[in-house]
Parts: C-alpha cells; structure tokens; sequence
C-alpha cells in the first residue's frame, strides 16, 4: 500500500511514463476500458491506494509514444496497442496493483529494436536511464522490490545495469 502524499509525488514526477497495474474491467470487448484511468483517480476510486503496491515493478524497455495524461502508460487506449493483454494477464494476481514503468524514458519508439540501435550509437543514454530508474525507485519508497521485466531487452539492460542489490 501506498499514502496519498507518496502517490501525489509519483503521480507529478513520474506519471507521464509510468503507471499502476490497475484497470477498469473490460466490457462489450476484450480491449474495452483499458483506456479508462478514472480507475487510476482517488476520487473516482476511494479504495485505489489499499490496491497499489510498492513491491513489485514490472519494467518495459521504453514508452510506445507520448502521452499528456499522467498514468497513461500501460493504458494506451488506442485500437492499436495491446495494453489490455498485460490488464487480462495479471488481473487477479497478487501482482495486480504494481507499480509499472520503463528503463527508458524520454524516447518513444513503437519498435525496440529502432530504440536499442540508437542505444548502440549513444551508449552513455543507458547509465543515465538506469540512474533516473533508481531515483524513481527510491521515489517509490521500496526496499529491493520485485521487478518484472517485459522481455528480453528491458531484462538484459536491467540485469547488465541496475545493481542486483536493489532489487529482489
């Protein structure tokens, strides 16, 4: 669980590229309400901070594309994004409230493997994105949580990068 005063401050320094893996129910369609964040807002949702946790993370490589609304991220309502395969595979869990963000920040790109080249070429962008994940991770007040990594290449800049003694 989380207090108010601790999820204000994420929600102001980290909403534009992280998220709670928290969602509205689907209805008529598999993807239905993945976009609806009134789920994500403590007045429409008095109960949201007993359902968040601190303990676990799950981590994707980067942010598909920009968003103005904070928690957008992981709940892309576009026809096109798949955000509600990640809302089906852990609704119900004991991962469901998570916290959820990116290594990357700052560099939107649909496809990895465009966003690993430009790593390639700029390698310095890594240690900088390691280190603004570590200053999130301290924003979110947990000791060694568990992180989830969302395939191969935010698993290996996470294993390679992040000290192993910062997370369980």
């Amino acid at each position: 669980m989380i207090d108010a005063a601790r999820f204000a401050r994420i929600r102001r320094r980290h909403g534009g590229y992280a998220s709670w893996a928290i969602w509205a129910p689907a209805s008529a369609t598999p993807k239905s309400n993945v976009g609806d964040l009134r789920v994500l807002d403590r007045q429409a949702n008095p109960a949201l901070l007993e359902w968040l946790k601190t303990d676990v993370v799950m981590v994707g490589l980067n942010i598909s594309r920009s968003f103005s609304e904070p928690f957008r991220n992981f709940h892309d309502p576009s026809p096109r994004a798949n955000d509600y395969k990640i809302r089906f595979a852990f609704t119900g869990t004991p991962y469901y409230g998570a916290y959820m963000t990116d290594v990357v920040k700052g560099m939107p790109m649909v496809e990895s493997s465009s966003l690993l080249n430009r790593l390639r070429m700029a390698p310095a962008l890594i240690p900088e994105n390691i280190a603004r994940l570590r200053r999130e991770l301290d924003d979110l007040g947990s000791s060694r949580p568990l992180l989830l990594a969302f395939g191969g290449a935010a698993y290996a800049l996470l294993a390679e990068y992040l000290p192993s003694g910062d997370y369980s």
